[in-house]
């Protein structure tokens, strides 16, 4: 287990270690557990780029917006379909489940989000993703679990079938909606093949396909010379490359301690059958 951690953990914190370091320092090699030259101008260089902030702004606002639809439309949909009342349910299940292994590749796709006028939006990013068949499995498998005597009271109370959804249902299902919310919002975070496919206006994508691009394109020696001052020395382009990735990477870090509990609770539900 150990050496399965080191082999997983050791390439971060390579890639940490690096770009903490002087640029043109790291360039001769040989840093492999501590910085030689700590220097932080490569962080300075990319939090001072125009072109990468406005794209973790994209990033930050499509990931946010992207995961609280998601999560709310596919639950919705999961609290309809676990009803067995529901008319045509089965139908809609077979359906559903047959999108989880057949698709229509990506020229359709791409057509299909021209022809809706998707293309250079901010919401190609949303709203093909507002729902998962996958995670409305997660959903309904928990709501299953909530006793029908929830409902019921609450139907004696006068409460519709929204109210019930909106007022007992989510709150209840805080684990669950937890553990979804994980999934998407690193999803929509990493995902910079939405961005670099769809998206032509530059303002428009998200730092992971701007990152793609720098390590695609070779574009982060435009970086580097874009450095001004004193900066413009201690950096390099790789040393620009390694702290974007750290950037990058840092937020979905940050958040997942928080998620954490939610997210292995969530993850067992319908494991064990009482």
């Amino acid at each position: 287990m150990l050496t399965i951690c080191f082999v997983t953990l050791y390439p971060i914190w390579y890639v940490l270690v690096n770009s903490l370091n002087d640029g043109n320092d790291a360039m001769r090699g040989g840093i492999y557990w501590w910085p030689r030259v700590f220097s932080l101008d490569s962080y300075l260089a990319v939090f001072s780029n125009n072109g990468i902030m406005l794209a973790m702004g994209v990033t930050v606002a499509k990931t946010l917006v992207g995961t609280v639809i998601h999560v709310f439309f596919t639950a919705m949909v999961a609290y309809a379909l676990s009803r067995k009342e529901l008319i045509g349910r089965p139908v809609y299940m077979v359906i559903g489940t047959f999108t989880m292994f057949f698709g229509g590749g990506l020229i359709p796709y791409y057509l299909l989000i021209r022809d809706l006028g998707m293309l250079d939006s901010f919401w190609v990013y949303i709203i093909p993703a507002i729902f998962s068949f996958f995670d409305l499995i997660i959903f309904q498998s928990f709501f299953r679990e909530i006793p029908d005597a929830l409902e019921e009271s609450a139907k004696l109370d006068g409460a519709n079938d929204f109210k019930i959804f909106y007022r007992i249902i989510l709150p209840a299902s805080m684990p669950v909606v937890a553990t979804i919310a994980l999934f998407h919002g690193v999803y929509q975070w990493n995902d910079y093949f939405t961005g670099m496919i769809f998206i032509n206006n530059s303002d428009l994508q998200p730092i992971q396909t701007y990152l793609y691009r720098i390590v695609a394109q070779s574009s982060s020696n435009q970086l580097a010379v874009a450095a001004t001052g004193s900066i413009a020395k201690t950096v390099s382009s790789q040393s620009i490359k390694l702290a974007t990735m750290v950037v990058t990477t840092l937020p979905i870090v940050i958040a997942y301690p928080f998620l954490q509990k939610y997210f292995v609770k969530g993850f067992m539900i319908g494991s064990i059958k009482g």
